[in-house]
Order: structure tokens, then sequence, then C-alpha cells
């Protein structure tokens, strides 16, 4: 039996549209063998998903997607195999969603100055007071018809120097990495191209990850091409990293981002799930 992972997807415990069981349901018709749900900053769907991955036969593997900060950037490092309930990543979890809801008070006082009023009301009902993320605002934006589309919405407000964008500083690297190694978990950075980094600088942040314990780095997701898995391909081999392949699935209404439609790992990269098996 060929065996299909996809270790990086989000359900409606933080920014997904699917709930846990639907996403599970979803990967299952996709013929996804192995699956991690990795919701940002949260666990509390993972519950839910192992039930009905366990009943339709595809391995479940607890997962989680933590806000870090490496000098002045916010990088995203997934943590594949964790303990939920271990005590150092609930701390962590608890001070990061402090931080998203103190930074989503600042997002809806910045629409507010713009004259859209509601916003913090209706993305802490949408977020049922969990893990709130910038696309629950952008939800929010479109329902009120104030833009066309998600990617509008982070255009005109939400996105980096935009009217509505509020810097914030999350969890350290470092104590990211260590609380998911804490937590029996691999510690991977996600989407490493997404942070626009150079090449020295993105040496540097991947040494600093190696050395606070640092495991793997996504080399294949739902948008890199070859030439990108193959630059990726080489930082995990220089850096001696196993490679993860995940979709970062969030919603059947992005046709280019599917669940279990992710390239193969390129051979001369270790599979990170080798690490648990």
């Amino acid at each position: 039996m060929t065996q299909l992972y996809d270790l990086h997807c989000h359900s409606t415990a933080s920014d997904g549209a699917l709930s846990p069981t639907e996403l599970v349901k979803r990967a299952a018709e996709n013929a996804i063998t192995t699956l991690a749900l990795t919701d940002h900053d949260t666990t509390t769907g993972l519950a839910e998903a192992k039930i009905c991955a366990d009943e339709l036969g595809i391995h479940f593997i607890n997962g989680i997607e933590l806000s870090a900060q490496w000098e002045k950037v916010g990088v995203h490092i997934v943590g594949l195999n964790i303990d939920p309930q271990h005590e150092m990543l609930q701390k962590v979890m608890a001070e990061l969603h402090i931080m998203r809801t103190e930074r989503a008070e600042k997002i809806a006082l910045k629409l507010e100055k713009k004259g859209i009023f509601g916003a913090l009301a209706a993305v802490q009902k949408a977020a049922t007071n969990e893990t709130i993320t910038r696309v629950h605002f952008a939800n929010f934006l479109v329902s009120q018809a104030h833009v066309s589309t998600i990617s509008e919405a982070f255009d005109r407000y939400l996105g980096n120097g935009k009217s509505a964008y509020v810097s914030t500083t999350w969890t350290p690297l470092e104590s990211a990495v260590q609380a998911i190694r804490d937590a029996g978990g691999v510690p991977v950075v996600a989407h490493p191209l997404r942070y626009k980094l150079t090449a020295t600088r993105m040496r540097k942040m991947l040494g600093t990850f190696k050395n606070a314990g640092g495991l793997a780095i996504e080399v294949v997701t739902g948008r890199y091409n070859p030439d990108e898995m193959r630059v990726l391909a080489n930082y995990a081999n220089q850096f001696e990293l196993a490679g993860s392949v995940g979709s970062d699935f969030h919603s059947p209404d992005n046709p280019w981002i599917e669940l279990g439609r992710v390239a193969p790992l390129p051979a001369s990269v270790k599979p990170v799930w080798e690490l648990w098996q």
C-alpha cells in the first residue's frame, strides 16, 4: 500500500474551515494514510480528530504549529508526535493565547478607526474564544462586504504594514523548540521560504533552530515548486535535519492547497516520520 503523508493542516480549532472530523474525512477521501493536525497554538482539535482517524484507519499524529520569534522575524514551528497535555507545552500555549487575544483587541481598535465596527465580538464568536487569527478578521471583513476576498483583506487591512496590522513579539524560537521537545515531539520549521530570508539569514536561523534542539524542516508544502524543494532539501542535508511534507491546508475553497496534494519527499532527505516510527 502506498503511504501518503500530510503533516501540516488546520481545522476550526484555529483558522481552518473544516471541523477536525470533517478534516479527517476529507483526508481519507484523498487517500492520506498518515495525517497530523497542526492548528495554530492550540491542541483542542486533536482528540476529536483522533477518534475519526481511528475509525477510518488513518494513522494520526498529534501536532501543533507554534508562533515563534527569531530575531525580529515571526516564524512558525510545527511540533509533530507531541504529548498535548505536557505541562511546558501547555504553558507556552497559554502565553500565546494571551498574546493573540491582545493582538485581536488592537486589530479591532485599528479597524474601528477605519470606521469598521463589531470585529472583536465577531472573531471571538467565530473562534469560540480559542485561537484568534488574522484569518478570522479577514473572514469578518468579507462577511461585512468591506472586501471581496480574504487576500484583499490582507492586502488592504491585515497584511504587514497595512492599516490594521499589529506587530507582535511571539515566544522565542528556542522556547518553542524546547516546549515541543519536552512534550516528546519533533520540532519542524514550517514553510521556511515564507519568511523571505536571504541565504545567509536562512543559514543563521536554521543554525539557531538546530542548536536549540530542532530536528526537521518542511521541504515539501502545497506551494513549493521543484526548484524550491531542491533548495530546502540542500538545507536539510547541510544542517542534518529531517524533511517533512505538509499541504498547510486550511479550506476547500483554495484549490491550490489541497489535503494530501504534495510532492514526494526528495530521496536525498531523511523522512521526518522515521524519527518516531
